[in-house]
Protein backbone atom coordinates (compact mmCIF):
# COMPACT_ATOMS: atom_id res chain seq x y z
CA UNK A 1 0.00 0.00 0.00
CA UNK A 2 3.22 2.60 0.89
CA UNK A 3 4.17 1.71 -2.72
CA UNK A 4 0.83 2.53 -4.18
CA UNK A 5 0.87 6.01 -2.33
CA UNK A 6 4.60 6.86 -3.92
CA UNK A 7 3.22 5.98 -7.02
CA UNK A 8 -0.03 8.53 -6.77
CA UNK A 9 2.44 11.26 -5.64
CA UNK A 10 4.48 10.43 -8.66
CA UNK A 11 1.17 11.23 -10.76
CA UNK A 12 0.44 14.65 -8.58
CA UNK A 13 4.14 15.12 -9.88
CA UNK A 14 3.29 14.08 -13.49
CA UNK A 15 0.15 16.77 -13.57
CA UNK A 16 2.59 19.55 -12.08
CA UNK A 17 4.96 18.76 -15.01
CA UNK A 18 2.42 18.93 -17.21
CA UNK A 19 1.64 22.32 -16.43
CA UNK A 20 5.11 23.64 -16.06
CA UNK A 21 7.12 22.02 -18.27
CA UNK A 22 10.54 22.50 -16.10
CA UNK A 23 13.36 20.33 -15.86
CA UNK A 24 13.69 19.60 -12.76
CA UNK A 25 9.68 18.03 -12.87
CA UNK A 26 10.71 15.89 -15.63
CA UNK A 27 13.07 14.41 -13.51
CA UNK A 28 11.11 13.48 -10.67
CA UNK A 29 8.45 12.09 -12.86
CA UNK A 30 11.18 10.29 -14.43
CA UNK A 31 12.62 8.99 -11.43
CA UNK A 32 9.23 8.02 -9.67
CA UNK A 33 8.42 6.50 -13.35
CA UNK A 34 11.67 4.56 -13.95
CA UNK A 35 10.90 2.80 -10.03
CA UNK A 36 7.28 2.10 -10.13
CA UNK A 37 7.18 0.80 -13.83
CA UNK A 38 5.02 1.56 -16.79
CA UNK A 39 1.63 -0.49 -15.65
CA UNK A 40 1.59 0.68 -12.05
CA UNK A 41 2.27 4.49 -13.10
CA UNK A 42 -0.64 3.62 -16.07
CA UNK A 43 -3.10 2.82 -13.38
CA UNK A 44 -2.30 5.87 -11.11
CA UNK A 45 -2.98 8.34 -14.23
CA UNK A 46 -6.57 6.32 -14.44
CA UNK A 47 -7.16 7.02 -10.95
CA UNK A 48 -5.96 10.73 -11.27
CA UNK A 49 -8.00 11.48 -14.42
CA UNK A 50 -11.31 9.47 -13.51
CA UNK A 51 -11.48 11.12 -10.61
CA UNK A 52 -10.95 14.70 -12.07
CA UNK A 53 -13.29 14.19 -15.12
CA UNK A 54 -16.07 12.44 -13.33
CA UNK A 55 -18.54 12.76 -16.41
CA UNK A 56 -16.32 11.37 -18.94
CA UNK A 57 -16.53 8.35 -20.90
CA UNK A 58 -13.66 4.94 -20.47
CA UNK A 59 -12.97 5.82 -24.07
CA UNK A 60 -12.53 9.57 -23.68
CA UNK A 61 -10.35 8.54 -20.33
CA UNK A 62 -8.33 6.10 -22.08
CA UNK A 63 -7.06 8.12 -25.02
CA UNK A 64 -5.72 10.94 -21.95
CA UNK A 65 -3.70 8.13 -20.39
CA UNK A 66 -2.29 6.17 -23.15
CA UNK A 67 -1.21 10.17 -24.26
CA UNK A 68 0.53 10.66 -20.57
CA UNK A 69 1.67 7.74 -20.01
CA UNK A 70 3.39 7.81 -23.35
CA UNK A 71 5.00 11.20 -23.10
CA UNK A 72 6.48 9.60 -19.66
CA UNK A 73 8.10 6.61 -21.49
CA UNK A 74 9.57 8.49 -24.47
CA UNK A 75 11.18 11.53 -22.07
CA UNK A 76 12.12 8.93 -19.53
CA UNK A 77 14.56 6.76 -21.85
CA UNK A 78 17.93 7.14 -21.49
CA UNK A 79 19.68 9.66 -24.11
CA UNK A 80 16.58 11.83 -24.42
CA UNK A 81 16.00 14.67 -26.16
CA UNK A 82 16.44 17.65 -23.51
CA UNK A 83 13.24 19.20 -24.65
CA UNK A 84 11.85 15.78 -25.50
CA UNK A 85 8.93 16.79 -22.56
CA UNK A 86 8.62 20.64 -22.98
CA UNK A 87 8.04 19.55 -26.87
CA UNK A 88 5.79 16.60 -25.71
CA UNK A 89 3.36 18.78 -23.21
CA UNK A 90 3.09 21.50 -25.41
CA UNK A 91 1.64 18.91 -28.24
CA UNK A 92 -0.63 17.33 -25.85
CA UNK A 93 -1.69 20.85 -24.74
CA UNK A 94 -2.52 21.68 -28.54
CA UNK A 95 -4.13 17.95 -29.02
CA UNK A 96 -6.69 18.87 -26.12
CA UNK A 97 -7.31 22.68 -28.23
CA UNK A 98 -8.15 20.31 -31.84
CA UNK A 99 -11.85 20.28 -32.25
CA UNK A 100 -12.04 16.66 -32.59
CA UNK A 101 -10.19 15.96 -29.81
CA UNK A 102 -10.62 12.33 -27.99
CA UNK A 103 -10.25 13.94 -24.49
CA UNK A 104 -12.80 14.23 -21.98
CA UNK A 105 -14.96 17.26 -23.04
CA UNK A 106 -15.33 20.73 -20.77
CA UNK A 107 -16.71 23.80 -21.70
CA UNK A 108 -13.45 25.69 -20.29
CA UNK A 109 -11.10 24.13 -23.06
CA UNK A 110 -12.12 26.61 -26.14
CA UNK A 111 -11.08 29.69 -23.23
CA UNK A 112 -8.08 27.88 -22.73
CA UNK A 113 -7.09 27.49 -26.15
CA UNK A 114 -7.13 31.42 -27.20
CA UNK A 115 -4.20 31.29 -24.95
CA UNK A 116 -0.60 29.84 -25.87
CA UNK A 117 2.28 28.78 -24.50
CA UNK A 118 2.40 27.46 -20.41
CA UNK A 119 -0.63 29.72 -19.95
CA UNK A 120 -2.58 27.64 -21.91
CA UNK A 121 -1.03 24.55 -20.40
CA UNK A 122 -1.82 25.67 -17.00
CA UNK A 123 -5.45 26.53 -17.83
CA UNK A 124 -6.37 23.27 -19.33
CA UNK A 125 -4.67 21.62 -16.28
CA UNK A 126 -7.06 23.27 -14.01
CA UNK A 127 -10.18 22.09 -15.72
CA UNK A 128 -12.02 19.55 -13.95
CA UNK A 129 -15.81 18.74 -13.69
CA UNK A 130 -17.76 18.09 -10.83
CA UNK A 131 -17.73 15.28 -8.87
CA UNK A 132 -20.57 13.05 -9.14
CA UNK A 133 -23.28 13.97 -6.22
CA UNK A 134 -24.99 11.01 -6.41
CA UNK A 135 -22.47 7.34 -6.86
CA UNK A 136 -23.95 5.52 -9.88
CA UNK A 137 -22.02 2.39 -9.84
CA UNK A 138 -23.64 -0.54 -9.24
CA UNK A 139 -21.31 -4.16 -8.58
CA UNK A 140 -21.65 -6.40 -10.99
CA UNK A 141 -23.10 -10.34 -9.48
CA UNK A 142 -19.52 -12.72 -9.04
CA UNK A 143 -20.41 -14.02 -12.34
CA UNK A 144 -20.20 -11.31 -14.64
CA UNK A 145 -16.94 -10.00 -12.79
CA UNK A 146 -15.77 -13.14 -13.53
CA UNK A 147 -16.93 -13.15 -17.09
CA UNK A 148 -15.40 -10.21 -17.88
CA UNK A 149 -12.68 -10.50 -16.39
CA UNK A 150 -11.28 -13.51 -17.98
CA UNK A 151 -12.53 -12.28 -21.57
CA UNK A 152 -9.92 -9.37 -20.57
CA UNK A 153 -8.27 -9.12 -17.47
CA UNK A 154 -5.92 -5.85 -18.49
CA UNK A 155 -9.71 -4.19 -19.76
CA UNK A 156 -11.97 -5.45 -16.73
CA UNK A 157 -9.07 -3.70 -14.59
CA UNK A 158 -8.95 0.02 -16.24
CA UNK A 159 -12.95 -0.35 -16.77
CA UNK A 160 -13.38 -1.03 -12.88
CA UNK A 161 -10.42 1.49 -11.93
CA UNK A 162 -12.41 3.80 -14.13
CA UNK A 163 -15.63 3.36 -12.97
CA UNK A 164 -14.59 3.28 -9.00
CA UNK A 165 -12.71 6.43 -9.42
CA UNK A 166 -15.26 8.55 -10.99
CA UNK A 167 -17.94 7.64 -8.59
CA UNK A 168 -16.24 7.73 -5.80
CA UNK A 169 -13.50 10.07 -6.52
CA UNK A 170 -14.07 12.43 -3.11
CA UNK A 171 -12.66 9.64 -1.08
CA UNK A 172 -8.89 10.25 0.11
CA UNK A 173 -6.64 9.90 -2.37
CA UNK A 174 -4.95 6.77 -0.13
CA UNK A 175 -8.76 5.33 0.33
CA UNK A 176 -9.56 5.17 -2.77
CA UNK A 177 -6.80 3.68 -4.43
CA UNK A 178 -6.33 0.97 -1.28
CA UNK A 179 -9.96 0.25 -2.15
CA UNK A 180 -9.56 -0.53 -6.44
CA UNK A 181 -6.48 -2.47 -5.47
CA UNK A 182 -8.31 -4.58 -2.69
CA UNK A 183 -10.66 -5.15 -5.28
CA UNK A 184 -9.25 -6.12 -8.13
CA UNK A 185 -6.80 -8.40 -6.26
CA UNK A 186 -10.35 -10.04 -4.57
CA UNK A 187 -11.33 -10.72 -8.25
CA UNK A 188 -8.54 -11.97 -9.47
CA UNK A 189 -8.27 -13.92 -6.84
CA UNK A 190 -11.50 -15.30 -6.50
CA UNK A 191 -12.65 -15.63 -10.31
CA UNK A 192 -9.18 -18.29 -10.53
CA UNK A 193 -10.26 -20.07 -7.56
CA UNK A 194 -11.68 -23.75 -7.41
CA UNK A 195 -14.62 -22.67 -5.38
CA UNK A 196 -15.69 -18.54 -6.41
CA UNK A 197 -18.60 -18.02 -3.89
CA UNK A 198 -16.60 -19.19 -0.71
CA UNK A 199 -13.35 -16.80 -2.08
CA UNK A 200 -15.68 -14.12 -2.91
CA UNK A 201 -18.05 -14.33 0.77
CA UNK A 202 -14.76 -14.55 2.49
CA UNK A 203 -12.83 -11.64 0.75
CA UNK A 204 -16.26 -9.06 0.81
CA UNK A 205 -15.94 -9.99 4.66
CA UNK A 206 -12.18 -9.09 4.85
CA UNK A 207 -12.88 -5.82 2.84
CA UNK A 208 -15.66 -4.63 4.31
CA UNK A 209 -14.16 -2.11 6.66
CA UNK A 210 -12.49 -0.78 3.81
CA UNK A 211 -15.60 -1.10 1.62
CA UNK A 212 -17.37 1.44 4.01
CA UNK A 213 -14.58 3.60 4.79
CA UNK A 214 -14.50 4.25 1.17
CA UNK A 215 -17.97 5.01 0.65
CA UNK A 216 -18.38 7.22 3.87
CA UNK A 217 -15.47 9.07 3.49
CA UNK A 218 -16.53 9.61 -0.23
CA UNK A 219 -19.71 10.61 1.09
CA UNK A 220 -18.20 13.21 3.55
CA UNK A 221 -15.64 14.70 1.58
CA UNK A 222 -18.32 15.20 -1.04
CA UNK A 223 -19.87 17.79 1.04
CA UNK A 224 -17.01 18.85 2.68
CA UNK A 225 -15.96 20.36 -1.13
CA UNK A 226 -19.16 22.12 -1.56
CA UNK A 227 -19.76 23.35 2.19
CA UNK A 228 -16.19 24.49 3.20
CA UNK A 229 -15.21 23.76 6.94
CA UNK A 230 -17.47 26.14 8.66
CA UNK A 231 -20.21 24.79 7.08
CA UNK A 232 -19.41 21.02 7.36
CA UNK A 233 -19.60 22.14 11.01
CA UNK A 234 -23.28 23.40 10.94
CA UNK A 235 -24.06 20.15 8.67
CA UNK A 236 -22.97 17.86 11.14
CA UNK A 237 -24.84 20.27 14.35
CA UNK A 238 -27.65 20.10 12.59
CA UNK A 239 -27.71 16.15 11.38
CA UNK A 240 -26.79 15.39 15.25
CA UNK A 241 -29.55 17.68 16.71
CA UNK A 242 -32.32 15.87 14.35
CA UNK A 243 -31.10 12.55 15.17
CA UNK A 244 -30.81 13.07 18.98
CA UNK A 245 -33.23 16.22 19.38
CA UNK A 246 -32.93 16.03 23.51
CA UNK A 247 -29.66 16.59 23.64
CA UNK A 248 -28.20 20.21 24.43
CA UNK A 249 -26.25 22.29 22.11
CA UNK A 250 -23.19 22.12 24.54
CA UNK A 251 -23.61 18.01 23.90
CA UNK A 252 -23.54 18.52 20.13
CA UNK A 253 -21.28 21.35 19.17
CA UNK A 254 -18.48 19.76 20.30
CA UNK A 255 -18.68 17.11 18.24
CA UNK A 256 -19.48 18.93 15.33
CA UNK A 257 -16.54 21.04 15.78
CA UNK A 258 -15.00 17.59 15.86
CA UNK A 259 -16.41 16.07 13.15
CA UNK A 260 -15.14 19.42 10.62
CA UNK A 261 -11.99 19.45 11.55
CA UNK A 262 -11.41 15.37 10.48
CA UNK A 263 -12.88 16.37 7.08
CA UNK A 264 -10.35 19.32 6.85
CA UNK A 265 -7.23 17.01 8.04
CA UNK A 266 -7.80 13.99 5.85
CA UNK A 267 -10.12 14.66 2.90
CA UNK A 268 -7.10 15.58 1.25
CA UNK A 269 -4.57 14.17 2.63
CA UNK A 270 -1.97 11.61 1.44
CA UNK A 271 -1.58 10.21 4.59
CA UNK A 272 -2.54 6.51 4.77
CA UNK A 273 -4.57 5.90 7.50
CA UNK A 274 -5.33 9.49 8.49
CA UNK A 275 -9.69 9.12 7.63
CA UNK A 276 -9.86 5.44 9.35
CA UNK A 277 -7.74 6.61 12.03
CA UNK A 278 -9.63 10.20 12.33
CA UNK A 279 -12.94 8.85 12.09
CA UNK A 280 -12.29 6.17 14.66
CA UNK A 281 -11.86 8.66 16.97
CA UNK A 282 -14.70 10.56 15.98
CA UNK A 283 -16.67 7.75 16.58
CA UNK A 284 -15.49 6.72 20.40
CA UNK A 285 -15.48 10.35 21.57
CA UNK A 286 -19.69 10.73 19.73
CA UNK A 287 -20.48 6.62 21.82
CA UNK A 288 -18.98 8.36 24.94
CA UNK A 289 -20.96 10.93 24.68
CA UNK A 290 -24.39 10.30 23.04
CA UNK A 291 -25.25 6.81 23.89
CA UNK A 292 -26.46 7.56 27.59
CA UNK A 293 -28.46 9.88 25.63
CA UNK A 294 -30.49 7.72 22.95
CA UNK A 295 -30.85 3.85 22.73
CA UNK A 296 -30.67 4.19 19.01
CA UNK A 297 -26.66 5.52 19.38
CA UNK A 298 -26.46 2.89 21.88
CA UNK A 299 -26.89 0.37 19.95
CA UNK A 300 -24.75 1.83 17.25
CA UNK A 301 -22.16 1.48 19.94
CA UNK A 302 -22.26 -1.85 20.80
CA UNK A 303 -20.39 -3.26 18.02
CA UNK A 304 -17.00 -3.73 17.74
CA UNK A 305 -15.59 -2.73 14.58
CA UNK A 306 -15.22 1.39 14.80
CA UNK A 307 -16.30 2.10 10.89
CA UNK A 308 -19.73 0.00 11.05
CA UNK A 309 -20.64 1.72 14.51
CA UNK A 310 -19.92 5.46 12.52
CA UNK A 311 -21.69 3.90 8.89
CA UNK A 312 -24.79 2.77 11.87
CA UNK A 313 -24.88 6.49 13.37
CA UNK A 314 -24.88 8.38 10.28
CA UNK A 315 -27.56 6.30 8.67
CA UNK A 316 -29.89 6.37 11.59
CA UNK A 317 -32.90 8.46 10.42
CA UNK A 318 -33.80 12.02 12.10
CA UNK A 319 -35.62 11.10 15.42
CA UNK A 320 -39.89 12.64 15.79
CA UNK A 321 -39.28 16.24 17.10
CA UNK A 322 -40.30 16.77 20.54
CA UNK A 323 -42.41 19.53 22.79
CA UNK A 324 -39.51 21.96 23.80
CA UNK A 325 -39.69 25.60 25.18
CA UNK A 326 -40.07 28.18 22.79
CA UNK A 327 -36.48 29.59 21.27
CA UNK A 328 -34.79 31.81 23.06
CA UNK A 329 -34.10 34.05 20.27
CA UNK A 330 -30.17 36.29 20.60
CA UNK A 331 -30.75 39.55 21.04
CA UNK A 332 -29.09 42.28 18.41
CA UNK A 333 -26.13 42.91 21.34
CA UNK A 334 -25.39 39.04 21.23
CA UNK A 335 -25.28 38.88 17.80
CA UNK A 336 -22.63 41.28 16.91
CA UNK A 337 -20.74 40.45 20.00
CA UNK A 338 -17.26 38.53 20.31
CA UNK A 339 -19.67 35.41 21.12
CA UNK A 340 -21.94 36.44 17.69
CA UNK A 341 -20.79 33.28 16.12
CA UNK A 342 -21.92 30.99 19.11
CA UNK A 343 -25.46 32.41 19.33
CA UNK A 344 -25.82 32.29 15.47
CA UNK A 345 -25.09 28.81 15.35
CA UNK A 346 -26.78 27.94 18.45
CA UNK A 347 -30.14 29.67 17.40
CA UNK A 348 -30.19 27.17 13.81
CA UNK A 349 -29.36 24.72 16.48
CA UNK A 350 -32.96 25.01 17.78
CA UNK A 351 -34.76 25.12 14.50
CA UNK A 352 -33.31 21.82 13.15
CA UNK A 353 -33.87 20.05 16.41
CA UNK A 354 -37.50 21.44 16.46
CA UNK A 355 -38.05 20.76 13.10
CA UNK A 356 -36.66 17.18 12.49
CA UNK A 357 -38.41 16.01 9.20
CA UNK A 358 -36.75 19.23 7.32
CA UNK A 359 -33.69 17.91 5.73
CA UNK A 360 -30.24 19.83 6.80
CA UNK A 361 -30.42 20.63 2.85
CA UNK A 362 -33.06 23.07 3.49
CA UNK A 363 -32.12 24.23 6.84
CA UNK A 364 -28.52 24.95 4.83
CA UNK A 365 -29.90 28.09 2.99
CA UNK A 366 -31.29 29.16 6.48
CA UNK A 367 -27.89 29.03 7.58
CA UNK A 368 -26.39 31.22 4.72
CA UNK A 369 -28.86 33.80 4.59
CA UNK A 370 -28.71 34.27 8.66
CA UNK A 371 -24.83 34.69 8.94
CA UNK A 372 -24.87 36.93 5.50
CA UNK A 373 -27.06 39.52 7.03
CA UNK A 374 -26.28 39.24 10.35
CA UNK A 375 -22.85 39.87 9.54
CA UNK A 376 -23.57 42.84 7.13
CA UNK A 377 -25.60 43.86 9.73
CA UNK A 378 -23.01 44.09 12.49
CA UNK A 379 -20.11 45.56 10.02
CA UNK A 380 -22.65 48.41 9.27
CA UNK A 381 -22.45 51.88 11.26
CA UNK A 382 -25.10 51.29 13.47
CA UNK A 383 -25.44 47.33 13.60
CA UNK A 384 -28.42 47.40 16.12
CA UNK A 385 -30.18 49.74 13.90
CA UNK A 386 -29.20 47.04 10.62
CA UNK A 387 -30.64 44.18 12.81
CA UNK A 388 -33.89 46.02 13.87
CA UNK A 389 -35.02 46.71 10.69
CA UNK A 390 -33.87 43.65 8.97
CA UNK A 391 -34.73 40.99 11.37
CA UNK A 392 -39.07 41.06 11.43
CA UNK A 393 -38.95 40.37 7.62
CA UNK A 394 -36.41 37.73 8.32
CA UNK A 395 -37.89 35.81 11.33
CA UNK A 396 -41.37 36.00 8.61
CA UNK A 397 -39.64 34.55 5.93
CA UNK A 398 -37.74 32.12 7.99
CA UNK A 399 -41.09 30.75 8.96
CA UNK A 400 -42.67 30.40 5.60
CA UNK A 401 -40.02 29.26 4.45
CA UNK A 402 -40.31 26.09 7.32
CA UNK A 403 -43.80 25.81 6.55
CA UNK A 404 -43.12 25.23 2.58
CA UNK A 405 -40.19 23.00 3.26
CA UNK A 406 -42.79 20.89 5.75
CA UNK A 407 -45.64 21.14 3.26
CA UNK A 408 -42.69 19.76 1.09
CA UNK A 409 -40.88 17.15 2.37
CA UNK A 410 -43.13 16.66 6.35
CA UNK A 411 -45.58 13.72 5.05
CA UNK A 412 -42.48 12.14 2.49
CA UNK A 413 -40.90 11.08 5.87
CA UNK A 414 -43.78 9.07 7.83
CA UNK A 415 -45.33 7.47 4.29
CA UNK A 416 -44.58 5.20 2.33
CA UNK A 417 -43.72 6.10 -1.20
CA UNK A 418 -46.52 4.94 -2.99
CA UNK A 419 -48.79 6.84 0.07
CA UNK A 420 -47.08 10.21 -0.45
CA UNK A 421 -47.91 9.75 -5.06
CA UNK A 422 -51.51 9.30 -3.83
CA UNK A 423 -51.71 12.23 -0.96
CA UNK A 424 -49.76 14.77 -4.04
CA UNK A 425 -52.52 13.12 -6.49
CA UNK A 426 -55.43 13.51 -3.77
CA UNK A 427 -53.73 17.70 -2.53
CA UNK A 428 -52.86 18.29 -6.75
CA UNK A 429 -56.58 17.26 -7.58
CA UNK A 430 -58.02 19.39 -4.77
CA UNK A 431 -55.95 22.83 -5.23
CA UNK A 432 -56.01 22.25 -9.31
CA UNK A 433 -59.89 20.76 -9.65
CA UNK A 434 -59.40 21.51 -13.75
CA UNK A 435 -56.43 19.91 -14.20
CA UNK A 436 -56.04 17.31 -16.87
CA UNK A 437 -55.15 13.64 -15.48
CA UNK A 438 -52.00 13.75 -17.73
CA UNK A 439 -51.30 16.91 -15.90
CA UNK A 440 -52.14 15.61 -12.63
CA UNK A 441 -49.64 12.60 -12.87
CA UNK A 442 -46.57 15.16 -14.25
CA UNK A 443 -47.15 17.19 -11.37
CA UNK A 444 -46.95 14.10 -8.90
CA UNK A 445 -44.33 12.90 -10.31
CA UNK A 446 -42.23 15.95 -10.38
CA UNK A 447 -42.71 16.52 -6.93
CA UNK A 448 -42.45 12.70 -5.69
CA UNK A 449 -39.25 13.02 -7.64
CA UNK A 450 -38.17 16.07 -5.85
CA UNK A 451 -38.74 14.27 -2.48
CA UNK A 452 -36.64 11.22 -3.20
CA UNK A 453 -33.76 13.15 -4.02
CA UNK A 454 -34.26 16.54 -1.49
CA UNK A 455 -36.17 15.06 1.04
CA UNK A 456 -33.53 12.94 2.54
CA UNK A 457 -30.87 12.60 4.61
CA UNK A 458 -27.56 13.45 3.41
CA UNK A 459 -29.69 14.88 -0.37
CA UNK A 460 -26.94 15.92 -2.85
CA UNK A 461 -26.47 19.67 -1.86
CA UNK A 462 -25.28 21.40 -5.15
CA UNK A 463 -28.72 19.78 -7.13
CA UNK A 464 -31.17 20.51 -4.57
CA UNK A 465 -30.13 23.79 -3.53
CA UNK A 466 -31.36 24.62 -6.92
CA UNK A 467 -34.04 22.47 -7.07
CA UNK A 468 -35.40 23.69 -3.30
CA UNK A 469 -35.36 27.70 -4.89
CA UNK A 470 -37.80 26.61 -7.85
CA UNK A 471 -39.89 24.57 -5.39
CA UNK A 472 -40.42 27.00 -2.81
CA UNK A 473 -40.47 30.24 -4.66
CA UNK A 474 -40.94 33.39 -2.60
CA UNK A 475 -40.91 33.65 0.77
CA UNK A 476 -42.56 36.78 0.76
CA UNK A 477 -44.72 39.10 -0.72
CA UNK A 478 -42.66 41.41 -2.77
CA UNK A 479 -39.26 41.61 -5.04
CA UNK A 480 -36.66 41.83 -2.58
CA UNK A 481 -37.03 38.95 -0.58
CA UNK A 482 -34.28 37.89 2.43
CA UNK A 483 -34.20 34.33 1.41
CA UNK A 484 -35.63 33.82 -1.53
Amino acid sequence: MKVLIVLLLAVVSLCHALQRGRDYMQDKVCQDFISMGKDNFRSGVIIMNSKKFSSATFEEISHLVKEVVSLAEKCCAPGTDPNCYEDGSSALSAKSCDENSPFPEHAGIATCCTHQGLERKLCLAALHQPAKEIPTYVEPSNEELCEAFKKDPRDFADRFTHEYSSNYGQAPLPVLAGSIKSYLSMVGTCCTSPSPTVCFLKEKLERKTLSILTAMSNRVCSRYAVYGKEKSKFRALVMLAQKIPSASFEDIFPLAEDSAEVFSKCCDSMAEDCMQKELSELTTKICTKLSSKDERFADCCRGNNLMENYLCMYSLQPAKSTQLPEIQKPTDEQLCSDDGSHQKERYVFEIARRNTNIPEVFLSKLYDVFHNVIDKCCSAADSIACLTSKRPQLRAEIFRFLAKANELCGEYTTLTFLEFKQRLKESFSKTLPDATPDFLTQLVEQRADFASTCCIMNAPPTYCSLKIKTEIGHTCDHDSCILI
